[in-house]
């Protein structure tokens, strides 16, 4: 352990998902306070995307911005290429990125839908199904994909949102048992309410009296503590914990 009480970990190449703000802006830089090279995948905000590159690199260690449409396997299979031509193949894999189409089922359109279960989940299988191979062949991986509170509990006007996060847990199941004997662990996290930009949006009022309340903690989530989650996660000493989902939620929900 560093005076700083960062962890002497042996330096793996990790890709993070939605990297530009938010959890996975957090995720990047602590991966970086680490000693790990973080390739910060992003949608199509180059300019935040560059600024989680400054503070990783800020940190002494090398990164690389990008661009990743998760939803699309040939572009995945041209971002990985990208990252292994820079840092080397991808180690640690960070599947963050993520949107929301909320609205009443009844009133849901068809693209609402896809847009958010091929993004949210069928993101998470392009990414994975890429980066496995070579994972195998090096007998090491790590893997920890993005859920929530809503794809546990389920969310009214997020049928969408909670079907493809919930889908998350199932899916990181399967692939963690094909994984182990390769020394490859695939788990998940379902962050409660962070303050993130989506959740800063809410109203004050909406804040204080529907959503907080419901939260035993009584706040907030922050980005960093979700962070702390995935490093631990990801580091090279936890490598008997497979298949499984820590709640960061405050006590919202209580598995």
């Amino acid at each position: 352990m560093s005076e700083d009480g960062a962890a002497d970990a042996h330096p793996r190449v990790a890709l993070v998902t939605g990297a530009s703000r938010g959890i996975g802006r957090a995720v990047a830089i602590e991966l970086g306070r680490l000693g790990h090279p973080v390739a910060c995948g992003y949608g199509s905000d180059a300019d935040a995307a560059a600024e989680t590159v400054a503070a990783v690199e800020a940190q002494g260690v090398k990164a690389l911005a990008v661009a990743i449409d998760i939803r699309d396997a040939d572009a995945v299979d041209t971002a990985f290429g990208t990252v292994e031509g820079a840092l080397g193949p991808v180690e640690v894999l960070v599947n963050n990125a993520g949107i929301t189409r909320d609205g009443l089922l009844a009133r849901m359109s068809d693209e609402n839908w896809s847009d958010v279960v091929d993004t949210n989940l069928g993101g998470a299988f392009h990414t994975i199904r890429r980066a496995t191979p070579k994972m195998m062949r090096a007998r090491f991986g790590r893997i920890v994909n993005i859920s929530s509170v809503s794809g546990q509990i389920g969310a009214p006007g997020q049928a969408n949102y909670s079907a493809a996060k919930a889908g998350l847990l199932g899916f990181t199941k399967a692939v963690a048992q094909e994984g182990a004997a390769k020394n490859i662990t695939v788990n998940v996290i379902a962050p409660g309410y962070i303050n993130t930009e989506m959740v800063a949006a809410v109203p004050k009022e909406v804040l204080d009296t529907k959503i907080i309340p419901l939260i035993p903690v009584g706040r907030l989530g922050t980005a960093e503590e979700i962070a702390r989650c995935v490093t631990f996660l990801a580091a090279d000493e936890a490598g008997f914990i497979t298949g499984s989902c820590i709640d960061a939620n405050g006590g919202q929900y209580m598995a």
